[in-house]
């Protein structure tokens, strides 16, 4: 990853020449104290550099998901709170569950129902913050279905494109055509990975789950959106309400030992949120690193994060118990959880009720 950028905050040393003789002894003694203040702060900045407590967060490399932890850590809000904290990226949230349990991270921030399904399997792990209060899909129909599919209902008998069997997507898929009335058993559910923008652009699938910049350039050529779960008011309509998502886990057993932490994340983690909401999109995009950014297209990614940041990303990090509950809900009738969980276990808004 690249190095953070100087922040606003910080300053290089520099030597500043001052005529003392010419200023009256009341004014240079203030102006002799402000100098040895302000060399005081430098050397401060210096040793809290040198003495960071080193973090390891993983999680999966979904681009509106990752938004709020490189704006921390490109803004220095990591930095303030004493944590150098390195982001490491896996291939989806399972990878960075698993790297979670085998302790290869310190934490691992991935979509709630991968933590649910680690806990279910035995992981002990507890969820404590929270930036993400949407799933980051919409169902929408290729270009050329736009006449033919114009609801929900008129996916019977229609081939729609999901990233994997069982995997969110399919899951919140499954849980549309069945709130519309549809027998799931009529739908063709066709697994294209992770890109599927291709395939349903050309007309290789009737309908698919995408996610943004997928859903900004199908509905420019003319696709129809069906359901964007990524708005507030259709998540309302089509979910009941917020549906817990991205978020942080740390073992259970090294609660204790890392809460002080844990609450420097939180507080970090906390000011990034605010800034994605307030700040101007350009300010917030120029935190992703040029890698990350779809086909470079910085453009196209402001105008995705002004579309949807009020609906996606809370304020703060409280887990909403009730947004949680709804994924574990959808999980059991598609019948993905080994063993029904109570998200209750799993969830804890302590750190973020302490700051």
């Amino acid at each position: 990853m690249p190095n953070r950028p100087l922040h606003p905050t910080e300053h290089c040393c520099q030597e500043v020449a001052v005529d003392t003789s010419r200023l009256p002894r009341r004014r240079f003694l203030a102006w002799l104290v402000a100098v040895g203040m302000s060399g005081w702060h430098a050397l401060a900045r210096t040793g809290s550099a040198q003495t960071r407590r080193r973090v390891r967060l993983g999680f999966c490399g979904q681009l509106l998901c990752v938004v709020p932890y490189e704006v921390a850590r490109h803004h220095g809000y990591f930095a303030e709170q004493g944590l150098d904290v390195e982001l490491v990226y896996f291939r989806g949230g399972a990878a960075a569950m698993q790297a979670l349990v085998a302790g290869a991270v310190d934490y691992a921030a991935t979509s709630f129902d991968v933590a649910l399904g680690a806990y279910a399997r035995g992981a002990r792990i507890v969820r404590f913050f929270t930036t993400g209060r949407l799933p980051l899909f919409a169902l929408v129909t290729a270009p050329g279905q736009a006449d033919r599919i114009r609801r929900l209902e008129d996916l019977a008998g229609r081939t729609v494109g999901v990233s994997g069997l069982g995997n969110a997507d399919h899951v919140l898929a499954l849980y549309l055509v069945r709130r519309a009335g549809v027998d799931p058993q009529r739908v063709r559910f066709a697994v294209l990975g992770p890109n599927l923008f291709e395939a349903l652009r050309v007309g290789h699938v009737d309908a698919g789950m995408v996610q943004e910049p997928a859903l900004t350039l199908l509905s420019r050529s003319g696709g129809r959106v069906l359901a964007n779960l990524m708005d507030l008011k259709q998540a309302e309509r089509f979910l009941g309400g917020p549906y817990e998502f991205m978020g942080v886990a740390v073992r259970r057993d090294e609660w204790q030992a890392r809460e002080a932490e844990m609450r420097a994340l939180a507080r970090a983690l906390t000011r990034a949120l605010r800034l994605v909401h307030y700040g101007t999109p350009r300010l917030v995009v120029q935190a992703l690193p040029p890698e990350l950014v779809a086909g470079g297209d910085r453009d196209l990614f402001e105008a995705v994060l002004a579309r949807h940041r009020r609906s996606l990303y809370p304020q703060s990090g409280r887990i909403d118990l009730a947004a949680a509950r709804r994924v574990a809900d959808l999980q059991v009738q598609a019948g993905v959880l080994s063993r029904p969980v109570d998200p209750a276990e799993l969830v804890s808004n302590a750190i973020v009720e302490g700051l």
